[in-house]
């Protein structure tokens, strides 16, 4: 290990109050550097650009021991000078220390961690609880291989695996805590019925308008079967689980003629965290882009690939009302309106008061208690103008 690298790193993590003290000991050890290829991405204005160990080798060792995301692997073409599409990253490790802290691990127990990635939170893990107590599975061959050889070379031979984490590991059942490094919508039942009845499950979660937010999940005994339960402790965006992730191209979906209203509704209430988390739970499918336009202007735009649906918003600076144009089954700006007048209603609650419960029926998203279930539609006169 470097001098000072990851010691200096968990100093500045724990300084941040991101880092407990039962933590420390394991980030100090574990070298975060020897988890990163030799070619990471940095995000630029337009997307991501190339670092190379062997051309930039102090600029990589900074991104290395800073608190940065680094993206590993992407899925442009080769040799490209800046890339849109990463497929993998190493996340920040202010986020990793705080995702550990909620999996609230304890000597003796075992975990089954989805999506190996670099292998840097199994090392973790494994110094934490011992190699043979953790399990790892990636879906990704070249990513698991990379990952078990970086934890071999750092000491770690805790069970990686490549498979598709969506089914979790079954032969190692049960375990007392499981983790995702990829955000979900849909909770797979596997993770449910493979934790331990009283464990817990930290994962990212995400609707198709945001990604996302730290769910902590308690497993218990239900009549129909295992019953997961649990708030919503931070944020925490993460790459979607490969099954799971929505489309990337909202303007696929925009064509054909629309019908025109106006709004009083700034699309702008968007940028406000806690509204554009009720909104992506309350209009569930709808998906977003701003295109940015001249002198302060904007336009928000809105889809549904499964209905074909799309919608869009023209922001102007000092506009007291707004050009809507939708098309398709969905009025999906009419559903936004809606979910804001729910939201409004409710009080504006801060997204850390939402929760989710996920039986063998389905699963529900919660406000404040789980037996105060958010409506799976809302109703109310939003800001439609009349015509």
């Amino acid at each position: 290990m470097t001098p000072g690298g990851m010691a200096d790193l968990a100093q500045r993590v724990s300084d941040g109050g991101h880092l407990p003290a039962a933590w420390l000991g394991a980030f100090t050890r574990v070298d975060r550097a020897g988890f990163l290829p030799d070619r990471i991405w940095v995000r630029v204005a337009d997307g991501y650009e190339p670092v190379d160990r062997a051309t930039e080798p102090d600029r990589w060792r900074k991104l290395a021991y800073s608190d940065e995301a680094l993206v590993i692997q992407v899925e442009d073409r080769p040799g490209a000078a800046v890339v849109r599409t990463p497929s993998s990253s190493a996340s920040m490790p202010s986020v990793v220390a705080t995702m550990l802290q909620a999996l609230d691990v304890h000597d003796g127990q075992r975990v089954l961690e989805i999506g190996a990635g670099t292998g840097y939170n199994a090392a973790l893990l494994s110094a934490k609880l011992g190699s043979e107590r953790v399990t790892t599975v990636e879906v990704d061959p070249a990513l698991a291989d990379r990952a078990r050889a970086a934890l071999r070379s750092a000491g770690y031979r805790p069970t990686v695996l490549t498979a598709d984490g969506v089914d979790g590991w079954p032969p190692g059942a049960p375990y007392d805590r499981t983790i995702a490094t990829c955000a979900v919508h849909d909770v797979p039942r596997a993770w449910i019925e493979q934790t331990a009845p009283g464990g817990l499950i930290v994962i990212p979660w995400g609707t198709a308008l945001r990604n996302g937010v730290l769910l902590r999940l308690t497993v218990e005994d239900g009549p129909d079967g295992p019953v997961a339960s649990g708030p919503v402790v931070g944020d925490s965006a993460f790459m979607w689980l490969r099954a799971q992730a929505p489309g990337r191209d909202v303007m696929a979906v925009v064509h054909g003629e629309a019908d025109g209203s106006r709004t009083r509704l700034d699309p702008g209430f968007l940028g406000d965290d806690d509204a554009w988390f009720a909104a992506g739970v309350l209009v569930p499918g709808c998906r977003s882009a701003v295109g940015p336009g001249p002198d302060g202007e904007w336009t928000l735009w809105l889809a549904d690939s499964a209905s074909g649906s799309w919608a869009s918003v023209d922001y102007e600076p000092d506009a007291t009302n707004y050009e809507v144009w939708q098309r398709g089954p969905r009025l999906l700006w009419n559903e936004l309106e809606a979910a804001h007048a729910w939201w409004t209603r409710a009080g504006r609650p801060t997204r850390t008061r939402f929760g989710l419960t996920v039986a063998s029926a389905g699963q529900r998203v919660w406000l404040d208690r789980p037996d105060n279930v958010v409506p799976a539609d809302v109703q109310g006169e939003g800001n439609a103008i009349p015509a």
